[in-house]
């Protein structure tokens, strides 16, 4: 095969990204906007030692799940992978996609129930942010990034957005050109406005609209007054707030946010609870699913009414005051200062008193808030990470807790089954899984997660005259080496013989003194880090000895 040679090739899956996977020989393809089922015809763009890349030219069978683009923009766009894939094999493929990452990266053989999917999975964002620049020609558009690239794709209506975007969207760019007000030049670092970010409440309808400008909004009030009126004429507007971010960087918003009209947030209803959300609050963008996804959440922490509840990267305070209702105390803890201020606020508008918010990194502020509290039992740990999923010192500290329950919900199956392997490494079993389907069109999923406390579920009383033997049967199970040369295989990572003392110890399997520590009296000793700690814990389980 080489470079620029045209082929023919059968897809049989799709990767992470969403494209077409296929085989030439036993040679890996992958060509975006494939669908599994089609037969396509496609130029050989890139090539690597395992793998390459093909541009799609022709689909010369398609495939039975291949539907028309609802989008005419979708191929450039880049931000709808699956809309020629019909909606029920979306659902099945996210539904493999997380087996496939719990069995491949957790090691969990476990029957994963089919995805809950929407009825209309389209319009259900309730939240775009909508970058402005200038074309080759030096033309003002607004749109979304095309894939991997800066440049912006002019986009009149998102089907996946609530069409008042695109009214808010317009009157924006009227507004920055009759006043000859200038969208933000990437490159040069200049120009005023740099993004538009907005909201919706379903349950209320209301509008938020967020001008992310580069440089301060204009002291001439005619100009304010202006775009409050054309706003006033859209149905639902409520409020309009203007944040400053001067960096160079790709986060969307700066520090500092100015209210210009309204109340500078909105109140969204989600099973019966309000919240109240500001441009930078972290929300679920699809309100249907969250209170699918939410409603499995607290279905999975099984709460009586008297439970201590942590929930960590608590948001806006969603899950808590969810929990709240049903729970004895529950202690939120989450990063935005912002958000925590709208958790605050969400239990006061909603009459909950037994929920409390702490402010900071949920890995750096758990460990402490346990030093302080050693001795108050939690019942539930809630979890709901970004992306890149749970910090190793926060899930050192779950451990320690060590909760009756673990409520995990992820957007990444990958990093999530990465942490199911430390926590069924650590003494924890999966009860339950299930899938969500928040973001239809796209290759993402939301996966929701029970963990328990494993317990024996028999019992056998043996006498045994430890006079006779020379060392406990524990002791004798496996070798220092013997224990090293599992984890390494098995796990792919390297322990010392000091932390297998450690997790030993730990156990109350070694009670001899350790001929690893340092000679000096103030010397630091390392701790064993949590990811080698669970897979030692695995090893001694393994052969026995626990």
């Amino acid at each position: 095969m080489q470079k620029n040679e045209i082929i023919t090739v059968k897809i049989t899956d799709l990767t992470e990204n969403g494209e077409g996977v296929g085989r030439s020989g036993a040679f890996p393809l992958f060509i975006k906007d494939a669908v599994p089922g089609d037969t396509v015809r496609c130029t050989v763009t890139r090539l690597k030692k395992t793998y390459g890349y093909g541009h799609l030219t022709g689909v010369l069978e398609p495939s039975i799940d291949r539907v028309p683009a609802r989008c005419p923009l979708a191929k450039r766009c880049g931000g709808c992978r699956l809309q020629a894939l019909s909606y029920e094999a979306q659902l099945a493929w996210k539904q493999a996609k997380v087996k496939n990452d719990l069995l491949r990266i957790g090691g969990l053989d476990i029957d994963v129930p089919p995805v809950l999917g929407m009825q209309e999975p389209w319009r259900y964002r309730n939240k775009a942010q909508i970058p402005f620049g200038y074309d080759k020609n030096g033309q003002l558009v607004s749109g979304y990034y095309a894939e991997r690239s800066h440049e912006i794709i002019p986009m009149e209506d998102c089907l996946l957005s609530p069409p008042e975007f695109s009214l808010l969207t317009r009157i924006v760019r009227a507004w920055l050109q009759k006043n000859g007000l200038t969208a933000y030049r990437e490159t040069e670092g200049s120009g005023f406005l740099r993004h538009l970010l907005l909201r919706k409440s379903f349950s209320t309808g209301e509008l938020m609209v967020c001008l992310v400008v580069n440089t301060p909004f204009p002291e001439d009030a005619r100009l304010k007054e202006e775009l409050i009126a054309a706003f006033s004429g859209v149905p639902g507007f409520a409020t309009l707030t203007v944040n400053l971010n001067r960096k160079q960087t790709n986060v969307i918003l700066g520090e500092r946010t100015e209210t210009l009209c309204g109340p500078g947030f909105i109140t969204d209803t989600i099973g019966g609870v309000r919240f109240r959300i500001s441009p930078n609050s972290f929300y679920q963008v699809n309100p249907v699913q969250t209170a699918v996804l939410y409603g499995k959440a607290l279905e999975y922490a099984a709460l009586k009414g008297s439970e201590n509840v942590l929930d960590l990267y608590c948001g806006i305070g969603t899950i808590s005051l969810f929990l709240a209702k049903q729970a004895g105390k529950v202690l939120g803890i989450e990063i935005v200062p912002q958000a925590v201020a709208d958790a605050e606020e969400n239990a006061r508008l909603n009459g909950i008193g037994n929920a409390e918010f702490l402010l900071g990194s949920a890995e750096e502020v758990l460990p402490a808030w346990y030093s302080a509290h050693p001795d108050e039992k939690i019942d539930v740990i809630t979890l709901d990470p970004p992306r890149k999923g749970c910090d190793p010192r926060l899930v050192e500290t779950v451990l320690r807790i060590r909760p009756e329950r673990i409520v995990y919900v992820s957007c990444d199956s990958a990093t999530l089954a990465r942490d199911l392997r430390i926590f069924t490494a650590s003494g924890y079993e999966v009860g339950k899984v299930q899938p969500v389907d928040m973001f239809p069109q796209s290759c993402h999923i939301e996966t929701v997660v029970l963990l328990s406390q494993q317990k024996p579920k028999d019992q056998i009383v043996v006498d045994l005259d430890l006079s006779e033997l020379d060392l406990t049967s524990a002791e004798a199970k496996a070798t220092y080496k013997e224990i090293q040369d599992y984890v390494l295989k098995k796990y792919g990572l390297k322990v010392s013989n000091l932390y297998v003392s450690q997790i030993k110890r730990k156990c109350g399997l070694e009670m001899g003194q350790n001929y690893n520590l340092s000679k000096s009296d103030n010397a630091r000793v390392p701790t064993c880090p949590p990811e080698k700690e669970a897979a030692i814990m695995d090893a001694l389980r393994n052969f026995k000895m626990i």
